[in-house]
């Protein structure tokens, strides 16, 4: 794997898993706030998301291998993720496709993009929660 990562501890472990599970509940409750009107937080709910989706990444690679991805590389922390499962890392790899249109991008993300996100971030809390 190339990249950098970070050996995990349990105080890591539960600090990721806090904040994953912080992020997807608040992308959840933007959902029900946006009452039927999805355009209105997209680009917020696909945010929220990814940075569920994150960090659930970085608990399964601690839990598994004992280290989680450290740095900028998208591509490396996939990477890293694979290892620990692959399916798990395909819905990262979603999610990390959005990031810089609903981030940082004029372009707003779709009611399709909320759907892909909630599917690949619920997923991941599938694989965190089991």
């Amino acid at each position: 794997m190339t990249g950098r990562t970070t050996p995990c501890d349990r105080a890591t472990r539960r600090g990721r898993l806090d904040k994953a599970r912080q992020f997807a509940e608040v992308a959840h409750q933007t959902q029900i706030l946006a009452d039927g009107v999805p355009g209105e937080v997209a680009d917020a709910f696909v945010t929220l998301a990814v940075h569920a989706g994150i960090a659930a990444s970085d608990v399964i690679c601690c839990v598994r291998l004992g280290e989680h991805a450290r740095g900028e590389s998208h591509s490396a922390a996939t990477a890293l993720l694979a290892t620990a499962d692959r399916d798990v890392a395909k819905h990262l790899s979603t999610l990390l496709q959005m990031k810089t249109t609903a981030g940082y991008s004029a372009v707003p993300a779709s009611a399709q993009d909320m759907l892909r996100a909630a599917r690949a971030m619920d997923a991941r809390a599938e694989e965190i929660a089991g």
